[in-house]
């Protein structure tokens, strides 16, 4: 991975929210994404795509759910660009965690079928 690539990839808002938020969650499903952002499936599954092409996600897999978490294979520089990223992103952060808080703990589980 070089600079200029990690930029590129999360040069878009969507896939720039998305690694926010696995960032400060750890690790989300696609119907969690979804619901918090508001977008449709296909385009937050592009997006997710996108970055685990890029190398920035890796997945999880537990029976049908598939979760999405930073790529453990991150050079520590990118990791710490997306850390100060999150960082930075104090309110956009505070206001995404709220809406995945009101998806209650079964409706979380149910989205990420």
């Amino acid at each position: 991975m070089t600079p200029l690539s990690l930029f590129k990839c999360l040069g878009d808002e969507t896939r720039l929210l998305i690694m926010v938020l696995i960032q400060n969650q750890g690790e989300l499903c696609v119907g969690e994404l979804v619901d918090v952002l508001a977008l449709s499936q296909p385009k937050v599954s592009r997006h997710l795509a996108s970055l685990r092409e890029c190398k920035l996600l890796d997945v999880r897999k537990s029976g049908q759910w598939v979760f999405y978490r930073v790529h453990d294979e991150l050079p520590s520089w990118a990791n710490e660009i997306v850390c100060q990223t999150v960082s930075a992103s104090d309110e956009t952060l505070a206001a995404l965690v709220q809406r995945l808080q009101l998806v209650d703990e079964p409706n979380r589980k149910t989205a990420c079928c």
